[in-house]
């Protein structure tokens, strides 16, 4: 619970304007306990009222979605873009497409990734975006016709030095690629103004990678610190089978470790021996499958309808990759009493709020989505320079800055861990850490 009486005011207030915006809320609670412990070294914060500009966004886009699909009837979603921070650069972040979509979500994802692009040292600002709009079971055409008219409402409030929009759940290169074309279209100019592009025209190399890879050297950095290992050895499980999931089971395998279970939203598939990746991408990026596929491919691994259950087996690494608050007490109890050693978020919130508190009270190093999934961010950073000088980088180049940033950036979050006598606390750093670095960039510009 939060001590300071200005934080506790600015939560209530907050709390009563958006009651019913519970992911919101969540995420805003998590990030003002961590400031809780340190607000009283800066007076001049509550002076400027900083902690109540920064629980307001800046600006929050509704829009109507109106498309034709296949049978010629006319369908109506709902649209967002919540530009929610640019302080440190123009807004950046993604796209979501997917029926859970609504404006709790989206604010608190356009929340996160401020703080996130914040830890990155990137000179960029937090948005996010999407519809309620599901991909799935449509045609490409159909998809391709609501990308279109999407972006016919949203193109007046982005742009290279204003907001960048990426992909997220729902929206990989091939909605991208559409919205991208119909911008150019009707703003008639070539320009940085997605990343997530297509390589033949203007994307990066280890963008696709860049999450999954990006939270392994995060965590392989993390236990050689405090347990002077790596992933060589380790049993992982993995949840989630989308590109998050699937290259940080990929970089883990490269790594030394045996990634034990997979899932989706249907359920999970667990191998002891270790799952054959090639599988799961032969039929989730090549066929679009359900995981249970699997078993047609490989009859010594086991299948069950219930993906939360993927957590009961024993495992030295977890990594949440699939949605938020997917990875609740009862799950976090079983890992802790499996003795794992990590749990990393891949996704953006994974973790109940009662689990972080149960995994930080038995001693278990957690790695928060803020810090651990910037991979993404990070390539598409790289993915603006490069349209910006009109040249590609290698893989290699890129790979190889991607893992010094994401090594680096634990460093710096660890030396603050450090500083409050809370060393193993990464959540706790990543928080005062991203916090000072969006606080002293708003106090330098003045009210705005």
């Amino acid at each position: 619970m939060l001590k300071n009486e200005y934080l506790k005011s600015c939560y209530r207030a907050l709390s009563q304007r958006n009651e019913h915006e519970t992911e919101f809320l969540q995420a805003a609670l998590e990030l003002l306990e961590s400031v809780d412990i340190i607000i009283d070294e800066y007076p001049h914060y509550e002076k400027m009222n900083i902690i109540e500009r920064i629980l307001e966004p800046e600006r929050i886009i509704q829009f109507r979605v109106s498309w034709m699909n296949d049978k010629n009837e006319v369908c109506v979603n709902r649209g967002y873009r919540v530009q929610y921070n640019s302080l440190k650069g123009p807004y950046k972040g993604g796209l979501r497409f997917h029926p859970s979509v609504n404006l709790s979500i989206m604010k608190f994802l356009a929340f996160e990734q401020t703080f996130k692009n914040a830890l990155t040292s990137l000179s960029l600002g937090g948005s996010k975006g999407g519809s309620d709009f599901d991909p799935k079971g449509k045609s490409d055409f159909e998809i391709m016709r609501f990308s279109q008219s999407f972006i016919s409402e949203l193109y007046r409030h982005i742009g290279p030095d204003v907001d960048i929009p990426a992909g997220d759940i729902g929206v990989g290169q091939k909605e991208i690629g559409y919205m991208y074309g119909y911008y150019k279209k009707i703003c008639n100019e070539i320009t940085g103004a997605f990343t997530g592009k297509g390589k033949r025209y203007g994307g990066s190399l280890v963008r696709k990678e860049a999450t999954g890879y990006g939270l392994c050297y995060f965590v392989d950095e993390v236990l050689k610190t405090f347990h002077d290992t790596g992933f060589k050895d380790k049993k992982v499980i993995v949840s989630g089978s989308g590109n998050v999931a699937i290259y940080a089971a990929e970089k883990a395998i490269e790594l030394g470790a045996q990634v034990i279970a997979m899932s989706d939203s249907s359920g999970y598939i667990y191998k002891r021996g270790g799952i054959d990746l090639d599988i799961i991408k032969k039929i989730k990026e090549n066929k679009s499958e359900r995981i249970k596929a699997y078993l047609d491919e490989d009859d010594k691994a086991t299948y069950g309808n219930t993906p939360s259950d993927i957590w009961k087996y024993k495992c030295d690494i977890a990594m949440p990759c699939a949605t938020q608050n997917e990875l609740d007490y009862k799950s976090a109890l079983k890992l802790i009493n499996n003795n794992v050693m990590i749990v990393a978020e891949g996704a953006n919130m994974p973790t109940t709020y009662k689990a972080v508190e149960l995994l930080k009270k038995h001693n278990v190093l957690y790695a928060p989505g803020k810090a651990a999934n910037a991979g993404g961010v990070i390539v598409s950073g790289l993915e603006m320079a490069q349209n910006t000088s009109r040249y590609a980088w290698s893989f290699k180049r890129i790979d190889s800055k991607l893992d010094s940033i994401m090594r680096e950036m634990f460093h710096e979050i660890h030396r603050t861990s450090k500083r409050y006598d809370r060393e193993k606390d990464l959540l706790f750093g990543a928080n005062v850490l991203s916090f000072h670095k969006i606080a002293k960039a708003m106090m330098e510009q003045g009210v705005l």
